[in-house]
């Protein structure tokens, strides 16, 4: 979920109607005084009753403009630093962080509700030059149908992905464009070390790892186990979020006992997103306010069930739908973020050429 994004996941969940509901303005839409505008990646979710809530209290028309997946979202918003497309910016993961912190994109803020967020989700506390609003685990994601039709274990590890049972399954997202493609290769790294990461990536190109674009296509278009994608797809293996499953379940009656989709619990890399107002924001107070909005509980409470990925806020209720179809991951692997800062063009080029070529 944005993890995403995911799923974000983030997140995870398709954001459908947002546009209706927010409407989509043009670049600058955060010149009307009256109007404050938020851009993000393709994955961003809100119910319409908790938008309304606070344009009603804040007197703020909040303007949506999506920007693709939240790599291809980044780099626009660093293409467009100081003269932004909008007056915050949601999305942007620990994955990609310091790229947007080096890039000079944001202006400091510290958001009102900071107190309630965990200070290991917050990265930037020092500064407050983004806030962490959401967190979620980037997991390699499977088809139950697929594998009790063909009567074979699904994976569990980033070691199992090698096995020759697995060849041809499996669809990720590509490193330089996609926030879950880089995070999943950084999971590799995490797990292998400098030394090993590249010789797994040529294993796992040689068992037939697909790659896409992003995280969309990859779910709703590759995967075998997506509803929304009706099952077109002919991989049984994705990339995605530990919390994708419940997406597969909501709405659903009666309640199924499990979701129709499974969770390599060993094959997970922690990703948190990050909100910030843009430099040049033509609304900074606008862009405050809605910054405030992002944290708070109210919206804090609707990001599960919208995109599918974890609150920032301790204190923010989950959802049972959430918990009990989502799977938990109590020891996900991770990176520090000036690992990933030092290394992460670098790893993203070696794995290109190892991959894509």
């Amino acid at each position: 979920m944005s993890i995403t994004s995911r799923i974000t996941v983030s997140a995870v969940a398709a954001a459908v109607g947002t546009a209706a509901l927010a409407g989509c303005g043009t670049p600058g839409g955060g010149a009307d005084a009256k109007t404050v505008t938020l851009v993000s990646h393709d994955s961003f979710n809100v119910s319409k009753s908790v938008l309304a809530a606070f344009e009603k209290e804040s007197g703020y028309k909040v303007k949506i403009l999506k920007g693709g997946d939240a790599g291809k979202a980044v780099n626009q918003a660093i293409l467009s630093k100081g003269n932004p497309q909008g007056d915050v910016f949601f999305g942007i993961d620990n994955t990609l962080l310091s790229r947007g912190l080096n890039e000079g994109v944001f202006s400091p803020y510290e958001a009102k509700g900071l107190a309630d967020v965990p200070a290991g989700l917050q990265l930037d506390k020092g500064e407050h030059r983004v806030t962490p609003l959401d967190y979620g685990d980037i997991c390699v994601n499977y088809d139950r149908g697929y594998f009790a039709r063909h009567k074979t274990a699904p994976p569990k590890t980033f070691d199992d992905l090698l096995e020759p049972r697995y060849k041809g399954l499996l669809v990720t997202e590509n490193s330089a464009t996609s926030s879950p493609g880089l995070a999943f290769q950084l999971g590799t790294i995490a797990t292998y070390g400098q030394d090993g990461w590249q010789d797994y990536w040529k294993k796992l190109k040689a068992n037939g790892v697909e790659v896409v674009d992003g995280w969309e296509q990859a779910y709703y278009e590759r995967f075998s186990g997506s509803a929304a994608g009706k099952g077109k797809g002919d991989k049984p293996l994705v990339v995605s979020y530990a919390s994708s499953p419940p997406v597969e379940v909501l709405g659903k009656k009666p309640a199924p006992k499990e979701a129709p989709t499974g969770v390599a619990t060993g094959t997970c890399f922690r990703q948190i997103e990050f909100g910030g107002l843009l430099k040049g924001a033509k609304n900074e107070k606008g862009g405050k306010a809605l910054l405030d909005f992002l944290v708070s509980k109210e919206f804090q409470e609707d990001v599960p069930l919208k995109m599918f990925v974890n609150p920032a806020r301790k204190d923010a209720k989950v959802p049972e739908l959430f918990t009990k179809y989502g799977a938990t991951i109590d020891k996900p692997t991770t990176l520090p973020p000036e690992t990933i800062t030092k290394n992460r063009e670098q790893w993203i080029k070696q794995w290109s050429s190892l991959v894509l070529k």
